[in-house]
């Protein structure tokens, strides 16, 4: 038999009261009420980035108002690549005031370009020291006629003013600027008197074989210019700096090339520039000052067979691109073009001494034959293979100064560069260029290659204006090292595909952290 199911009492039931009813079940408390932290913490995030953002900028218009307020640069590189050399430091300390003489410098770029901005880097270092520099800046394509008055042809050339002198510069370091700047504000400009009276170059024509141009740039740069006739004036003036003598087309009359090597025996610079002719090598009278340097042309016209490299339908362009370490090639980058010249060959002149010369290249010769077709060298006639000298830079001694002054002479030429004095070449030397074609100066072909600039060298070197203030050596602070192949892979792999890797994976953990949580 089953026995009856038995209930037991459940905590669960309410108890009854004393009517016998049972009590309605009793309410839990009411949870006290509270803001929602979260809320909370979101309107204190948003007050402090506020805040940091205000600092931040208070901070930044702050520095913005004392750095244009007080101007401070420091130069922490090994170099000193950021600061000008003592020798330009020294030149400006030496301007004149600019209320009385100012230097007017004129930048032909726009001062937000590139080329321009680049121009202002290295201006600020001439402005730190000299405040007062009169800087101009002008657009060539908003003002063509300025560009076109000043000779402009570059984006970013400088012309640079001074008491009536110009002088425009194409290529800019702080070696040619400072150089500029120390030849304009020299106390007497240079005399330069050129030949004249025999068919020469004119000095002031137009045509294509005068020198016109050249003389121009010569007096843009504070040279001053005069003709000389030898049958007017029995010898050339005592104050004159340089002589320059073109080929002239009649031979020179009797006792005028007596007036010559009587200049250069009393001491003075010659720009003698030759020029083959019809005829070949004849000097018409200039003998007895060929005799005098021991200069001989050799017969013929230099042919160069790289002319057609360069594209010269004739082979008698010779060209020039190994440049010397000398005043006359350092630092040019382009070549120099001589339409037909002669090839010059240095004998035994007493105290003269070869100081540099310019040659053409190995695939040169001096063809004495006629120039037309197919052309090649013929040794039994004389003919030498190149390299040839084009041109001799000759210096000795200038006659009367004793031997201590020409060794102080030399040792200046070869000092420090930050030792160098700020003034021209000392005037106990006597210096003498010798070209065997005076084409690459007329106004035909001055502007070809790096003519103009060698042109404009040889009369600064003559007359000792090409080293007042000398290039600083270039930056070198940097270390350079070699990288393994093994690490070059790890630099590779880990700069591509590492790290923006690691970087995505981080940045989803913290998503997906702040997510969660």
């Amino acid at each position: 038999m089953t026995a009856p199911a038995r209930i037991e009492p459940s905590a669960a039931l309410p108890a009854a009261d004393e009517s016998g009813l049972a009590a309605p079940p009793e309410e839990p408390p009411a949870a006290p009420r509270r803001t929602a932290p979260g809320r909370w913490r979101r309107l204190q995030r948003t007050a402090a980035d506020g805040v940091f953002a205000l600092l931040l900028l208070a901070l930044v218009l702050t520095a913005g108002w004392l750095a244009a307020r007080h101007d401070r640069t420091f130069d922490w590189s090994a170099s000193a690549r950021n600061s000008l050399t003592p020798a330009s430091i020294a030149l400006l300390e030496r301007l004149p005031d600019a209320d009385t003489a100012p230097l007017r410098i004129t930048v032909f770029a726009p001062r937000e370009h590139r080329v321009g901005r680049a121009v202002e880097q290295l201006l600020s270092r001439y402005r730190r020291h000299r405040p007062d520099l009169d800087i101009h800046w002008v657009d060539p394509q908003a003002a063509p006629e300025r560009a076109r008055e000043a000779d402009v042809r570059l984006l970013g050339q400088v012309v640079i003013e001074h008491q009536g002198r110009r002088e425009t510069l194409e290529v800019l370091s702080e070696g040619t600027l400072s150089s500029a700047i120390a030849r304009l504000t020299l106390a007497r400009a240079p005399w330069v008197a050129v030949l004249e009276g025999h068919g020469e170059r004119a000095l002031g024509g137009g045509a294509g074989p005068d020198i016109g141009r050249f003389a121009q740039l010569l007096r843009q740069r504070g040279f001053r210019l005069r003709p000389l006739d030898l049958a007017s004036a029995p010898r050339v003036p005592d104050n004159t700096d340089l002589l320059v003598v073109t080929a002239p087309a009649i031979a020179l009359f009797p006792g005028e090339a007596d007036a010559l090597v009587d200049y250069l025996a009393a001491g003075g610079n010659l720009l003698w520039l030759l020029d083959p002719g019809a005829d070949g090598g004849d000097l018409r009278g200039l003998e007895p000052l060929a005799a005098y340097l021991g200069i001989r042309p050799l017969p013929g016209l230099v042919v160069d067979a790289r002319a057609a490299e360069h594209g010269f339908e004739t082979p008698t362009f010779t060209v020039v691109d190994d440049w010397p370490a000398h005043a006359l090639g350092r630092d040019l980058s382009r070549h120099a073009v001589l339409p037909g010249s002669l090839a010059l060959e240095a004998g035994p002149a007493p105290g003269w001494r070869l100081a540099t010369r310019l040659t053409s290249g190995e695939q040169s010769w001096n063809e004495t034959g006629p120039i037309r077709g197919e052309v090649t060298r013929n040794p039994d006639l004389g003919e030498v293979s190149g390299p040839l000298a084009l041109a001799l830079a000759l210096s000795r001694p200038r006659p009367g100064a004793d031997a201590a002054t020409a060794d102080a002479a030399d040792a200046n030429a070869d000092a420090d560069a930050d030792e160098r004095a700020i003034t021209a070449k000392p005037p106990d030397e006597q210096r003498v260029i010798v070209v065997g074609d005076g084409d690459f100066a007329s106004n035909a072909h001055l502007g070809t290659g790096e003519n103009r600039e060698l042109a404009l060298r040889m009369v600064r070197w003559l007359t000792g204006l090409e080293d007042l203030i000398a290039p600083p050596p270039g930056p070198d602070d940097r270390d350079n090292f070699v990288l393994s192949a093994p690490r070059t892979w790890l630099i590779a792999v880990g700069g591509v595909f590492a790290l923006p890797l690691l970087l995505a994976g981080l940045g989803l953990w913290i998503t997906w952290r702040r997510s969660s949580a």
